[in-house]
């Protein structure tokens, strides 16, 4: 039996209406101060590391 011919064991939903749109919605371009901006902080987040919580040194168990 190959993987194409099994059945599923339930028919697959219709798709839903929201995840099409109808007609040709182009996005806004960003305004020059918007790109800046995107830039600025797209430096700032590959710039800084995110703080990592200490892990606790006792256990579940040993702390009740």
């Amino acid at each position: 039996m190959s993987s194409t011919d099994h059945a599923l064991a339930y028919p697959e939903p219709p798709a839903s209406p929201l995840w099409h749109r109808h007609g040709a919605v182009k996005a806004r371009p960003l305004t020059p101060a918007q790109q800046r901006r995107n830039a600025e902080l797209l430096v700032l987040a590959q710039r800084t590391t995110r703080p990592r919580s200490p892990r606790p040194t006792e256990t579940l168990a040993e702390a009740r």
